[in-house]
């Protein structure tokens, strides 16, 4: 079974959601993302998502896209990102990790030795924004054939027509996008995540993560007793965006992942 599975089904038996973060690959460098990326599990992350840094990160919001250019700025590539989620395993062989982005990098990197080198490093999933399912066999296929998670988006456009072909060929957990728009850009109401729980669940028996707007413990746990996992990445980028150090950086990151994950595990109690 995959760390994914294994994880999810465990906090299912715990009776509480997942706290799944996201920080971008490199940002602001290296050497510290790789110490709050080391340092999340403990703190309370339950799963991880590393973004793989791109030029033109569409979906995402001015956070995460400066996020991009700050590691970028200091030449993370797609190849260190790998070598950061090896680093992250010889320490943790539990916690699952996903590598979320854009296809352009992995398409230039090229997709059977991107697919053989995260298999290798210990990658568990992938969320790749751009490709639809109607591009199965450029990614999806060939990752879930190594084992890999495809993890899709929905979101509050995508109608009851549209979401059987979203979701074939999904697995690991359901990426809910609670808004129509950016990361980081504005939040749902509880009412609507409500209603989309209930109609994603009519359609998967998958895990429903929910994202987008997250920023608190307390809406943290507002989310986390309607779905499976909350999603938080603005608000963690934006620790490390207003830190002087390095070391603020990490403790300001990891602070916060702290305060989110009490959140999330008092919310059902």
């Amino acid at each position: 079974m995959s760390r994914l599975h294994t994880r999810f089904a465990e906090l299912k038996q715990q009776n509480r959601a997942a706290l799944v973060t996201f920080v971008t690959g490199g940002d602001p460098d290296y050497t510290t993302s790789l110490a709050i990326l080391k340092g999340l599990p403990a703190a309370g992350a339950d799963v991880i998502e590393l973004g793989m840094p791109f030029t033109d990160p569409m979906a995402d919001g001015p956070a995460i896209q400066l996020a991009n250019i700050r590691a970028l700025g200091k030449q993370q590539t797609l190849a260190k990102t790998l070598q950061m989620v090896r680093e992250f395993r010889e320490e943790n062989s539990d916690t699952p990790l996903v590598l979320m982005g854009y296809f352009n990098p992995i398409h230039h990197y090229g997709v059977p030795r991107f697919v053989e080198d995260a298999k290798a490093a210990g990658v568990d999933g992938l969320i790749v924004v751009d490709l639809p399912p109607e591009h199965n066999e450029d990614l999806c296929d060939p990752a879930q054939a190594a084992g890999i998670d495809f993890i899709r988006l929905t979101t509050p456009t995508t109608d009851d027509q549209r979401l059987p072909t979203v979701l074939n060929g999904s697995s690991g957990f359901v990426y809910y996008v609670s808004v129509a728009g950016v990361t980081g850009a504005g939040a749902a109401t509880m009412a609507h995540v409500e209603q989309a729980v209930a109609r994603l669940r009519r359609h998967t028996e998958l895990p429903l993560c929910i994202g987008f707007g997250i920023r608190t413990p307390e809406h943290a746990a507002d989310v986390a007793r309607r779905a499976d996992g909350v999603v938080v990445g603005s608000a963690l980028v934006d620790q490390i965006a207003s830190a002087t150090t390095q070391q603020q950086a990490i403790d300001g990151v990891l602070s916060l992942c702290r305060e989110l994950a009490a959140g999330v595990r008092q919310a059902r109690d």
